[in-house]
């Protein structure tokens, strides 16, 4: 389904009925990652599918989309949809986008798990890093999906799901350079959610990944454990809906319940 906002489609999905979660995809991904998830959640609950701004078949509104620019775009579809209450799983940037959400709309929040992803803003490394991407991809763009999406996958995933691992590669060479671009000024720019999603009443999980190159899952479980937040750590790397699919649809499951 499209909506029409500030100039540009959104894309979303719809399937089922019940309450509602909201699915939002990670940094060169789109609603397509959650099919697995959807499947099975759509038995029982109303599940929505975004592609987020300048990703999948939504288009861009700029050449920074912050955090709160994705945020109110989903709020725009749910507004629409004429949804209140709701859970949202969010994949690594997809993650970012639903604590913005759930900073401004937080009465509408059931329930957050962040898959792969996490409520801290990124460190002057990554900073760096987002930045030199930025200025690498405009000559060399084919290169640069290839190489960061490599590094989202443990060595073992690449091998043991090649087929899903190609498939989730092609997805990301269809984002735009435009979106590319924007995605990461945008997360470059995000707010730290520590002490935010740390004190948040609503139902909270974190999924994380122990070959995950991008987070640091002992630091998040030592944070986990203070403020009594539930987690599981699975075998492989930062796409555990591909590397660690039947565990991750267990936990889903589960959280939902």
């Amino acid at each position: 389904m499209i909506l029409e906002y500030k100039g540009i489609d959104i894309f979303y999905s719809v399937a089922g009925q019940g309450k509602t979660i909201v699915l939002l995809h990670g940094f060169l991904e789109d609603h397509s990652m959650w099919d697995d998830l959807n499947l099975v959640l759509s038995k029982k609950n109303r599940v929505i599918a975004i592609d987020l701004l300048g990703h999948g078949k939504t288009g861009c509104i700029g050449y920074i989309h912050t955090m709160e620019d994705m945020a109110m775009a989903v709020k725009a579809v749910l507004n629409h949809l004429k949804v209140r209450d709701c859970t949202f799983v969010g994949h690594s940037m997809g993650g970012y986008v639903a604590l913005s959400y759930a900073k401004t709309y937080n009465q509408d929040i059931n329930g957050l798990c962040l898959l792969n992803s996490t409520y801290e803003s990124d460190d002057e490394e990554r900073k760096l890093l987002r930045t030199r991407a930025n200025k690498m991809v405009r000559s060399n763009f084919e290169n640069m999906v290839r190489m960061s999406f490599s590094n989202l996958f443990s060595a073992k995933s690449k091998l043991v799901h090649k087929a899903k691992y190609e498939s989730a590669l092609q997805a990301a060479l269809k984002t735009p350079l435009q979106g590319y671009m924007a995605a990461q000024e945008g997360m470059k720019l995000r707010n730290d959610s520590s002490a935010f999603f740390s004190e948040a009443s609503f139902d909270k999980i974190i999924l994380l990944g122990k070959k995950d190159t991008v987070l640091n899952h002992e630091t998040m479980l030592q944070f986990a454990k203070k403020h009594n937040i539930k987690t599981r750590v699975f075998s492989e790397g930062h796409m555990s809906h591909i590397e660690n699919r039947d565990d991750y649809l267990q936990e889903m499951m589960h959280f939902i319940e």
